[in-house]
C-alpha cells in the first residue's frame, strides 16, 4: 500500500510528527519554551496524582508491560481535531501538546490512551485489520476514562436522558473509529453495535465503571489491596 494512503487510512495523518520524525531529539530550549514543556509537566502530574492513571500504570506493570515516561509517551503537535492517540507500531502514547491546555484534560487523555495501551498489552489487539478489536477498545476507553462522566457531559451541554452514559460511550467510540479509519458511518455503527454489550461490560482493570475521581480512587485502593492479597497467598 502507498505510504501516504496507509497514513491516511490508519489516522497517522492526524499526527504529522509520527511521519516526519520531528518528535525525536528536541533540544532543551525547545522543551523549555514551547508547549512541550507544559505538556511534560502536566503528564508527570497526571502519572503521579490521577487515580485513573495510577491504577492503569500499576495494572500494566503487573501484566508485564511496565510503562516508562520517556519511552512510552510523546508530546507532539497534532491536527486540531484530536487530543491524543495510541501508536500500536511503537507502543507509544501521543499527547497533543497544542490541543491540551488544562490538567483535567490531560488526565482524561492519559487515562483514555492508557486503556488502549492496557488492551494492547493484555489482549494482543489487531488494531489495523480487525475493526471489532478497535471498536471494543474505543468503547472501553470512553466508558472507563471519565470521558462520559456527568460533569464532562454537562460541560458539553449534554444532559442525562435514560441510559445517557451508554449513549455517550457509543457516540464517542463511533467518532473515534471514524476519525482513524476510512469506513462508512453505517459500517462503523454496525461494528460498534456488534461488540457493545461485551465491551461495555468489560471493566478491567478497574473492576467497575469509575464515574468520577473519587470513584476511581476507591477502584485504585481496591486494586492495590487485591495485589497485596494475592501476594500473601
Amino acid at each position: 500500500m502507498d505510504q501516504s494512503k496507509q497514513e491516511e487510512e490508519y489516522g497517522y495523518d492526524l499526527f504529522p510528527e509520527r511521519k516526519t520524525g520531528n518528535n525525536r531529539g528536541k533540544s532543551i530550549a525547545q522543551s523549555l519554551f514551547t508547549f512541550n514543556h507544559k505538556c511534560q509537566v502536566m503528564l508527570q502530574f497526571a502519572m503521579e496524582t490521577s487515580p485513573y492513571a495510577k491504577l492503569l500504570l500499576s495494572a500494566m506493570k503487573s501484566s508485564g508491560c511496565k510503562v516508562l515516561k520517556e519511552r512510552h509517551f510523546s508530546c507532539e503537535d497534532c491536527d486540531g481535531t484530536v487530543s491524543g492517540g495510541f501508536d500500536a507500531d511503537s507502543s507509544q502514547i501521543v499527547l497533543c501538546q497544542n490541543n491540551i491546555h488544562q490538567q483535567s484534560h490531560m488526565n482524561r487523555v492519559v487515562t483514555h490512551e492508557l486503556i488502549h495501551a492496557f488492551d494492547h498489552c493484555r489482549a494482543h489487539v489487531d488494531w489495523f485489520n480487525n475493526f471489532r478489536h478497535l471498536a471494543c477498545s474505543e468503547i472501553r476507553a470512553a466508558n472507563l476514562s471519565g470521558d462520559c462522566s456527568f460533569s464532562n457531559e454537562v460541560s458539553r451541554f449534554n444532559f442525562g436522558l435514560k441510559q445517557h452514559h451508554q449513549e455517550c460511550v457509543r457516540g464517542r467510540a463511533l467518532r473515534s473509529i471514524l476519525a482513524v479509519r476510512k469506513i462508512s458511518r453505517e459500517e462503523a455503527v454496525k461494528i460498534v453495535d456488534e461488540v457493545f454489550h461485551t465491551c461495555f461490560n468489560d471493566h478491567e482493570p478497574f473492576g467497575r465503571i469509575p464515574h468520577g475521581k473519587k470513584d476511581a480512587g476507591f477502584a485504585y485502593r481496591d486494586y492495590e489491596n487485591r495485589d497485596r492479597y494475592y501476594a500473601n497467598l
